[in-house]
């Protein structure tokens, strides 16, 4: 299992995600943050970009699904950010929070998030592929 550790946390990204039509209309701001597993030893010996996640690219793909087509729940938001993810040459797993902090909720609060981990095989799973 690889031990370290990249993170991109705080990517704010106006999207219009939500079930209900204002959220559509208007949208609002989304906040990402993921943890991808990989192995940065080559990257370390090498000190060559080609050699890990280059994280200015994980967040403009990040930001593109957040910003595009849009869905009901933050789950499923979170499902395709994770997928991205995993398409990562050399990420074995990800761990992705998406808060929503201007929820439509009556009640007073800070946020909302949902926060997901998968790995290779669950995503493959998840999709009714059969991991290898």
């Amino acid at each position: 299992m690889d031990t370290d550790v990249i993170t991109l946390t705080g990517l704010r990204v106006h999207g219009r995600h939500g079930v209900f039509d204002f959220e559509r209309d208007t949208g609002q701001d989304f906040i990402v943050d993921v943890a991808l597993r990989t192995s940065t030893a080559e990257a370390a010996a090498s000190d060559d970009l080609r050699d890990t996640v280059d994280y200015g690219a994980l967040a403009d793909a990040l930001a593109a699904i957040v910003a595009g087509e849009p869905v009901n729940l933050i789950e499923t938001l979170a499902e395709r950010l994770a997928d991205a993810c995993l398409a990562i040459d050399g990420v074995g797993s990800a761990t992705v929070t998406v808060h929503k902090p201007q929820a439509p909720i009556a009640q007073r609060f800070t946020d909302v998030a949902v926060t997901i981990e998968r790995d290779r095989s669950t995503a493959r799973r998840l999709r009714g592929k059969e991991a290898p």
